[in-house]
């Protein structure tokens, strides 16, 4: 119980720095202590920061840090599960085929709607999140398909690659058809972005991932178990398949909320779950926990990274995580291949 909250005192000193420090980063430069002033107005204290710079921290960078962290937090989140699931440390929302069939879900809907490229937005973020969710979910099915009878972990992971490109594909079909002020728009939004994050659309991800958390955390011993095989896991009382499925099916409700925000980022969910597992150590009970963390942090300061890299510019997101990721799955497979050889 000492430790738990040891480590609890330290994941919230590591969040509340990481979100001071980065709420002062932008074009306007806002010191930390301007940003504490105005934190500590909002539980009635006074503050004397110029009105325009708190407009800018309360409606544009808390929003935006607020969604950058729960991205981070459910992606991570969800890598985890899958590889516990599939027992395979390099499934990942994005390489299983997930994260793309929801971009190519959402991207669907909004280019399907009347009028000429963003107008499609106007269907609401719930018809956005319901398209990714069905992309999302069809990916899950096809990569099930193809993994043939019993469920071939070994085949789990090409089949999603598979419908990863597949679905990448589409997407990139259905820019094309759009005009080409859409098509311009759409495919920044599809390479990750938190320019949209305002207070009204922070609801369903937190109510999606927190759902989705105590699932998880509900359901730890039995995925621990599917991490000794399938055999011990039945041993144990667990049904496998149905497990398998569930925690396939909630991944992706997770994964698709978050693309309707933010578009598509890859790699987190492989990353994170890595690095914590490494971190922990003998404290494995807490990974899902720590993945909410660490990934939340991670994609805050990604985003301080897009914002700042190129003045006067922003680059998406998706292309640092990308960039960070790749390099991080070679590491992975270079490894795995010498403990193989």
């Amino acid at each position: 119980m000492i430790k738990l909250i040891s480590y609890l005192l330290i994941a919230f000193f590591i969040v509340l720095a990481s979100a001071v420090l980065a709420v002062s980063f932008g074009a306007v430069n806002i010191s930390s202590g301007d940003v504490l002033s105005v934190l500590w107005s909002l539980v009635g204290g006074d503050s004397d920061v110029a009105e325009i710079k708190q407009r800018i921290i309360l409606e544009l960078r808390i929003p935006r840090l607020i969604l950058a962290f729960l991205t981070g937090a459910g992606l991570s989140l969800a890598g985890a599960v899958l590889q516990m699931v599939t027992r395979n440390p390099l499934a990942d929302p994005y390489l299983f085929g997930i994260a793309s069939g929801a971009s190519f879900g959402a991207v669907l809907v909004i280019a399907s709607t009347t009028g000429a490229g963003l107008t499609g937005l106007a269907i609401g973020q719930m018809g956005i999140t319901t398209g990714a969710f069905i992309g999302a979910a069809f990916s899950v099915l096809i990569v099930l398909s193809l993994a043939g009878r019993g469920v071939q972990i070994e085949r789990m992971l090409l089949a999603g690659v598979a419908a990863s490109f597949m679905f990448s594909a589409g997407t990139s079909l259905v820019l094309y058809a759009s005009d080409p002020e859409a098509a311009a728009s759409l495919l920044f939004w599809t390479l990750g972005s938190f320019t949209r994050a305002n207070w009204s659309n922070l609801l369903v991800p937190s109510v999606v991932i927190i759902f989705c958390l105590i699932l998880f955390l509900g359901y730890s011993r039995a995925l621990k178990a599917v991490l000794a095989g399938d055999e011990t896991a039945k041993t144990l009382g667990v049904n496998v398949v149905r497990l398998r499925m569930g925690m396939l099916l909630l991944s992706s409700l997770l994964t698709a909320t978050l693309v309707a925000n933010t578009g598509g980022i890859g790699f987190v969910g492989l990353m994170i779950p890595h690095i914590v597992r490494r971190l922990l150590q003998a404290h494995q009970q807490y990974v899902l926990l720590a993945c909410v963390v660490f990934g939340g942090v991670f994609m805050v300061w990604v985003d301080v990274l897009a914002r700042s890299l190129v003045a006067n510019n922003e680059l998406p997101v998706g292309v640092i995580t990308a960039a960070i990721g790749s390099v991080f799955f070679l590491l992975v497979l270079r490894k795995r291949s010498w403990i193989d050889s």
